[in-house]
């Protein structure tokens, strides 16, 4: 009997402590990441799509494999749409039957190896290679474009991914300025090195200095998105910041027009 009370007083405890912790300051802090639109419809004036940190990384990897290949936001927002409905853009470790990744690619329909098709810059390069090869996918509606690719037992599903994937296809190719945005992540040093992870997924590692702006958009949308891996807690570009801190992008008289960004600096593994 006193065990029972001891683990009920034990639960109560770590329960009180979660509220506190979630409560401080007045207001629920949970990270997200949020790309914010012109209106979509004639009552609002902007549309918001919000996402998980993890997920947003993983659109701004999709996205990001798309411009190096020289395609158009149409195919990401193909891509994004496909990897919604299969995976809620998480690289999952399997799935239905052999389905692995973020678009449940499956090894034993010529997708790739399961260690392939985890790595998020193969299974894009691998979606958009057969998305290329279907001739006239640019006219086709998304919900026909992404069933012609992966050949789902949901043909119909993948549409109401729509509005999302457009948004989010928007800001990672420029279209949309300052429209991708995270909130409360915590950013380090890097997870990855960042020239080799632009260069692997942006097919570039010229990230600051002057850009046009679609392309400095694109780059500092992927930048955002990416913060957490490649260490990045500053974005700045055509006159406008963006702050790990804030979460948000504002006016900076001191940023000026060209891309510039601040790393987080390594800790020293050393005593000195």
């Amino acid at each position: 009997m006193r065990a029972a009370i001891a683990a009920v007083v034990v639960v109560l405890v770590a329960v009180v402590v979660v509220v506190v912790v979630l409560s401080r300051g007045g207001e629920v802090k949970t990270p997200g990441c949020t790309v914010t639109v012109p209106k979509a419809a004639k009552d609002q004036d902007t549309s918001q799509y919000t996402l998980q940190p993890q997920q947003m990384s993983n659109a701004a990897v999709i996205a990001a494999v798309a411009g190096k290949e020289g395609l158009p936001a149409r195919a990401v927002m193909i891509a994004l749409a496909t990897a919604l409905q299969e995976s809620k853009l998480r690289n999952l470790p399997g799935g239905d039957r052999d389905s692995v990744g973020l678009f449940q690619q499956r090894p034993s329909q010529g997708w790739g190896t399961p260690e392939q098709l985890q790595d998020p810059v193969y299974a894009a390069t691998a979606f958009y290679a057969r998305l290329a090869k279907l001739s006239g996918w640019q006219n086709l509606p998304i919900t026909e474009a992404a069933q012609e690719v992966q050949r789902s037992g949901a043909p119909d599903a993948y549409a109401q991914w729509e509005p999302v994937a457009g948004a989010a296809a928007g800001a990672f190719t420029g279209q949309y300025p300052a429209a991708m945005t995270c909130r409360n992540i915590a950013v380090g040093p890097a997870e990855a090195d960042l020239v080799n992870t632009a260069n692997a997924e942006l097919g570039t590692a010229r990230l600051s200095g002057a850009h046009p702006p679609a392309e400095g958009w694109r780059i500092a949308s992927w930048l955002v998105a990416r913060a957490a891996a490649v260490g990045v807690d500053k974005v700045s570009f055509a006159g406008q910041t963006w702050t790990a801190e804030s979460g948000a992008w504002a006016a900076d008289p001191d940023a000026g027009q060209n891309l510039a960004l601040h790393r987080v600096p390594a800790t020293s593994s050393g005593s000195g």
